[in-house]
């Protein structure tokens, strides 16, 4: 299993790892890693990763291997591929990460001002969505945009904290999304908690502080299907 450094950390920028595997496709596992996968709407890493040879490999994304559960570090193109037992070090794409940490974290403050539950949805650089179970709700975009703008600016404190699966289980309203469910296995969830606000496991990147999204507004309220109201965000 590969030691996901970013979940303890996700200011990490660097570290260095030993190649424990190549997956059939040329996918580069390591012993620990500093790029986040693919996973929860929130896309992988891409960045670089710089062999003993002294050679710099482009990573173009980081996903999950589903069978054995090893994170992939999926290089740009042909590439000349480090051996296993290779030391490399690592570095993401800082700009990147930095851009998915605040619309994630400005997703969970959307969250918590639309109580439906969430079908779906989807992180980007600058942009992101949430699909709401909410077939009866009148949403306003304006108002959406104002209340979520006074969460930001209040800069709520944005922490990470485990529970067990059994606190988890006797707490069902924690989970918020019904599309994507908690990881199990390991007896423990990862919560992620905004002030007094928001709190529901969640396995991805964050901001320390709420006013690190800086200026965000609801683009869009749309109506998908006679249930699901998508609601799309933008961030300066």
């Amino acid at each position: 299993m590969t030691t996901p450094l970013f979940r303890d950390d996700a200011y990490l920028e660097t570290c260095t790892a030993t190649v424990t595997g190549i997956t059939d496709q040329g996918g580069i596992v390591l012993d620990q890693t500093v790029f986040y996968p693919t996973g929860g709407g929130q896309p992988g890493d891409r960045g670089t990763m710089m062999t003993n040879a002294g050679e710099t490999l482009l990573i173009a994304t980081t996903l999950t291997d589903r069978e054995t559960g090893a994170l992939v570090h999926v290089p740009d193109g042909a590439q000349d591929l480090p051996a296993v037992g290779d030391n490399v070090a690592c570095a993401i794409d800082v700009d990147l990460r930095s851009a998915h940490m605040r619309c994630h974290t400005a997703l969970h403050l959307l969250c918590s001002l639309v109580d439906y539950p969430v079908t779906g949805g989807q992180i980007g650089a600058g942009k992101g969505r949430l699909d709401f179970d909410a077939p009866n709700a009148t949403l306003d975009r304006d108002e959406l945009t104002e209340a979520l703008n006074a969460l930001i600016s209040n800069d709520h404190p944005v922490m990470t904290e485990w529970i067990t699966d059994e606190t988890l289980d006797a707490n069902p309203d924690l989970v918020r999304t019904m599309s994507v469910k908690p990881p199990r296995g390991s007896g423990r969830i990862r919560m992620v908690r905004i002030g007094k606000i928001d709190y529901q496991p969640c396995g991805g990147t964050h901001v320390a502080r709420t006013a690190e999204i800086g200026a965000a507004r609801v683009v869009k309220v749309e109506k998908k299907g006679a249930q699901n109201r998508r609601v799309r965000i933008e961030i300066d």
